[in-house]
């Protein structure tokens, strides 16, 4: 089998947003319309959530690719491949959103209808923006306006308004950003033209047309439901539509052609009862008309939901079904659980895959569409000029995504992650000798690493009975030029080689590592497919890079070109962007020390596996692991006793600045968030009612020292009522004094043993001193 579908039918797309917003029950629904998995279990399921503490917590900690295959039928029917990725909306997985987005084209955006606009939303939009992928805005969940907020159809309407107002002015103010710098950098070179001119008086008058300021259209970044670039849906319900949809419905009952409708459907304009025309605002009157999106397709979606699960009423739902011309057994509607009626209506009537997928191929770029653009400013982030054309074959073959076999093969690896054995296709586990020569070996390509050492001449002192043969470290790649197939013999460029500089160069030469492809899979998302070829355009595991690439880096090779300088085709595409840096450190020690080797191979295992960890060993000998946040640690320990060491591990008290939490919780509960907050001597910065709906968003500083066990505490004194989403603010001086003792009757009586108050800043040291 091989991955070698024509690039321009091949789409590669993430799902990024906030956490809890819907983007994994989302992929739920698109793997069933694949057989993937049970129609029925789409949304309960969470399918690409394979690790056990995901499903506990029914949240994603790591990021998982799939593959899937829609026929569209149109006039000429083709079929896609669509590439993708689930990333995880906690900030603490924020370098999992920076990976996946080097390996594609565009976004799906998910946001809650109700929550709207959330700090990791901002975040993801940023990343979108800075990487250049088409966004696609879906929002999610509106059957919480339905069901929850119990608003009308024009409420939601309104409701719906703003929010894409909203998402908008986010996408504004990054162009504005971007302007600004472009037009600072514009008045610096061309006051050092001006200088340079008026050195030479006799320069050509006809330069100066040409040193003129260009504006950029901003008209292309927004989000409009009439461009196609906005989805409204239900992931939980299994139903969404962009506006094309009805106006495909309504256009002949209206007698409007569907082109026309589509441009009026969403917006303030309104059907004239009288002319049954369609007319603007400024045309009503006074009339109190309803919008065109409210009185065609909200109210119809409403209807639906007001006969299910409202007032359910057989006769009602049996009305609609014939109105809709759905194909619905009798006996099925008299399920007595709702969800699953609903089900039946809107799989037939707005199937969930449908329109998010005709919107991934209609918005979303080909790879041989995507890359002349995206690729120039991998290769020089401050170029200005949108598609510059090639300068060598190198870039030819990049910008057009050239799968021919004399093309050159560039592949970027944007991360290693750990699969067991049992798991790859076709893969036998090896004997301990087998793995012990093949690790020696691998190490050698791990120079920079602060636990090779260790873990070396723990091994070679006979002490390492290592048990990590049960985990192999694939690369998640994406191929730009070339084909790669088993056997293929690539270069590995590490992220420190410089490109102005040869492959020969003393810098460079330790940032170098030859490889052969072992093993090529596609991914999806808890299977690997084996596949013995892979084409430019694709994303896709590759196994035989353990121990040649540490985190992330690109592939490079000559393809069938032959007599080729290898300065010609190598290259570094860049390393990953880390918007959380690590800030949560522990130090690590195994309960029982003879097991000290087999937690440093651990480590060093974790450390390539997960792109935000940081594992280092001080000069004491103590091992020490870097997180980005509390979240991010346990999963890390987690993975270090059930995956990579796998014995029982004794981590010291968290080393932690200070922490901005945002609570969104509703009015009744407020009380219990201060209380909350003030035990843990934070303090509250701001409280916002977020507008149409009943939720408050809190905003407090909190000691991370205090951080730990936040969010249960929350949700246990709230019943659930309240989610706190924790974010690095920054570090602050505590306006204490650590050696002070109180003398003196009143100072006794203030912070003295018997006081009510304590000193936080001896307190925390003290706790510090603890730990040596």
């Amino acid at each position: 089998m091989a991955a070698t579908l024509e690039a321009d039918l091949i789409r590669n797309v993430t799902t990024l947003g906030h956490v809890d917003h819907g983007k994994t029950t989302l992929m739920d629904g698109l793997l069933a319309a694949n057989n993937i998995i049970s129609s029925k279990l789409a949304g309960k399921i969470r399918y690409l959530d394979s690790r056990e503490d995901e499903q506990e917590r029914g949240i994603t900690m790591e990021s998982s690719a799939v593959s899937l295959k829609f026929r569209k039928l149109d006039s000429l029917p083709q079929t896609y491949v669509v590439n993708m990725i689930d990333t995880p909306g906690h900030v603490d997985f924020s370098s999992e959103v920076s990976t996946a987005s080097r390996l594609v084209d565009g976004a799906l955006i998910l946001v809650d209808v109700v929550e709207g606009v959330s700090s990791q939303t901002i975040s993801v939009l940023r990343q979108a923006w800075q990487d250049r992928l088409l966004p696609v805005l879906v929002i999610n969940k509106i059957d919480r306006l339905v069901v929850e907020l119990k608003q009308s159809p024009l409420e939601a309407y309104h409701h719906l308004s703003r929010l894409i107002e909203q998402t908008n002015a986010v996408m504004g103010s990054f162009f504005a950003s971007e302007r600004m710098e472009e037009d600072l950098r514009w008045r610096e070179e061309h006051e050092k033209h001006e200088v340079d001119r008026n050195k030479d008086e006799d320069e050509d008058d006809a330069a100066d047309g040409q040193d003129i300021f260009k504006e950029k259209d901003d008209e292309n970044i927004y989000f409009a439901p009439d461009k196609g670039n906005v989805v409204f849906t239900s992931a939980i319900d299994g139903w969404s539509f962009r506006i094309g949809k009805f106006a495909q419905i309504f256009s002949t009952k209206l007698g409007i052609k569907e082109s026309n409708l589509k441009k009026v459907l969403w917006g303030d304009f309104y059907l004239d009862p009288k002319t049954k025309r369609v007319i603007a605002r400024k045309h009503l009157r006074g009339r109190l008309l309803k919008p065109l999106f409210v009185q065609f397709v909200l109210e119809n979606i409403w209807a639906v939901y007001e006969a299910v699960v409202l007032h359910p009423d057989h006769d009602k739902i049996a009305k609609i079904i014939t109105a809709l011309g759905l194909k619905i057994m009798p006996r099925d509607l008299k399920s007595k659980d709702t969800r699953h009626v609903l089900s039946l209506i809107f799989s037939q009537w707005l199937p969930l895959p449908t329109a998010i997928i005709q919107a991934v191929i209609d918005i979303i770029p080909s790879p041989r569409a995507a890359q002349p653009t995206r690729i120039p400013k991998m290769l020089n982030p401050s170029l200005e000029e949108s598609n510059p054309s090639p300068k060598n074959k190198l870039e030819k073959d990049l910008f057009s995504c050239d799968a021919h076999d004399d093309a050159f093969v560039i592949a970027y690896v944007s991360k290693m992650f750990a699969v067991s054995v049992k798991d790859i296709p076709g893969e036998k586990q090896r004997s301990a000798d087998e793995v012990e020569a093949g690790e020696q070996g691998d190490s050698n390509g791990l120079q920079d690493h602060p636990l090779i050492d260790s873990a070396e001449q723990a091994q070679r002192s006979g002490k390492n009975p290592s048990d990590n043969q049960k985990q192999v470290l694939l690369g998640f790649a994406r191929l730009y030029s070339g084909t790669i197939r088993i056997g293929t013999s690539l270069t590995c460029v590490l992220p420190k080689f410089d490109n102005t500089l040869g492959r020969t160069h003393p810098r460079n030469r330790t940032y170098t590592i030859d490889t052969s492809v072992e093993g090529l899979y596609t991914m999806m998302g808890r299977e690997l497919v084996p596949v013995t070829s892979v084409a430019a355009g694709n994303v896709f595991a590759i196994k035989g890079l353990e121990g040649k690439i540490w985190r992330c880096g690109t592939l490079c090779g000559p393809g069938a070109t032959r007599n080729v300088d290898d300065q010609d085709y190598m290259l570094n595409l860049g390393g990953i962007d880390r918007q959380i840096p690590p800030i949560v450190r522990v130090a690590l020690e195994p309960v029982v020390p003879a097991d000290m080797p087999k937690l440093i191979e651990g480590m060093k295992l974790l450390g390539q596996a997960d792109p935000c960890a940081e594992i280092f060993q001080q000069q004491t000998g103590e091992l020490v692991i870097s997180t980005a946040g509390e979240l991010h640690l346990e999963r890390c320990l987690r993975d270090l006793r059930e995956r990579y060491a796998k014995v029982e591990i004794h981590p010291s008290k968290p080393i932690v600045p200070f922490r901005e939490t945002a609570v969104k919780a509703p009015g009744d509960v407020l009380g219990k968030v201060y209380g909350v907050v003030a035990k843990r001597r934070g303090r509250i910065v701001a409280e916002e009612l977020k507008e149409g709906t009943a939720l408050f968003t809190v905003r407090a500083l909190l000691p991370v020292v205090e951080s730990f066990g936040f969010a249960d505490d929350i949700r246990k004194r709230t019943s659930g009522a309240a989610s706190p989403q924790l974010i690095f603010s920054g570090f602050e001086m505590l306006d204490q004094n650590p050696f002070w003792v109180p003398t003196t009757e009143e100072e006794l009586k203030d912070l003295g043993e018997k006081a009510d108050r304590i000193n936080v800043a001896k307190t925390y040291m003290d706790g510090k001193n603890k730990e040596h």
